[in-house]
């Protein structure tokens, strides 16, 4: 017997039941039924309730669930980050890619505030690689010996530029929406690295039913599935210097590498350390 004709049969018997109790609050009595119909009836009425019990319990669940999702954005898949391992370094050939997205699809709206150009000598470019880097941007400085503030080549103690002057500036060109910072957004966000990289590839068509208001783009790892951000990486977006193909998932995972290395930078050092202390 399936489970459908169970249910059906389980409420035609609640009906039933129903209505005899309506009569019998009109009659003042309950009609006489035969003890083994009760019992019998009262055995299924039981399982069809614990059924019942069952499925309302799964879905109170899912709404749960779906409700948490809707809030703080679905869970991201874990990734298998080569740098994660008790004995691993990151991956610089990986770090200066990412540091190539950073500046070509990245720093037109997100500032990284902490880093200066100097912390790229020796782990992703060379001392005169990265002294003709800084070179290429205009730095305000001053006052000089007569009081007035001048424009200067950057240097390696500069700061990487902000792309705005300030936050009202850059709410204004992002239809109110502040780009965060990026110097540790890998530490800012839980499950930072797998966050970041599950949110830059996870942009997709809404569901059916979900309407995503105009300025905005649907994306299921985003609080409420709804960022201003669009969708940035594409494949072949950029042409990375040392031929490697540059399809999403690749420009993901070096961009997601550089931001981790640019939160934690001390990393390597920390695990030799530790790893000499263990041997000692």
């Amino acid at each position: 017997m399936g489970l459908g004709h169970k249910i059906r049969t389980g409420y035609a018997k609640l009906s039933f039941l129903s209505r005899l109790a309506r009569q019998s609050h009109d009659a003042k009595t309950l009609p006489a039924l035969p003890c083994q119909i009760m019992k019998q009836d009262g055995d299924r009425l039981g399982s069809l309730a614990l059924f019942g019990a069952g499925v309302s319990g799964l879905l109170g669940c899912a709404t749960i669930a779906y409700s948490d999702e809707a809030e703080h954005g679905l869970a991201v898949p874990n990734y298998p980050w080569p740098h994660q391992g008790i004995l691993s370094s990151y991956d610089h050939a990986s770090i200066r890619r990412g540091h190539q997205v950073y500046q070509q699809v990245c720093a037109s709206c997100h500032s990284m505030s902490l880093i200066s150009f100097r912390d790229l000598v020796g782990v992703a470019y060379t001392e005169e690689e990265t002294k003709a880097m800084a070179a290429e941007i205009e730095v305000v400085d001053g006052p000089n010996d007569e009081g007035e503030m001048f424009t200067r080549p950057g240097k390696l103690s500069d700061r990487f530029p902000q792309p705005y002057a300030n936050e009202q500036a850059a709410r204004f060109a992002n239809g109110g929406a502040y780009p965060p910072d990026l110097s540790l957004i890998t530490k800012a966000r839980h499950n930072g690295q797998n966050y970041v990289f599950g949110l830059l590839t996870g942009y997709r068509d809404p569901p059916a039913g979900i309407s995503i208001r105009e300025g905005l783009h649907y994306n299921p790892y985003f609080p409420g599935g709804a960022i201003a951000m669009p969708k940035m990486l594409n494949d072949d977006a950029i042409e990375y210097e040392d031929g490697t193909p540059a399809t999403e998932a690749q420009m993901g995972k070096d961009v997601v590498t550089f931001l981790s290395w640019a939160a934690e930078p001390e990393m390597e050092e920390r695990k030799l350390h530790s790893l000499r202390w263990e041997l000692r």
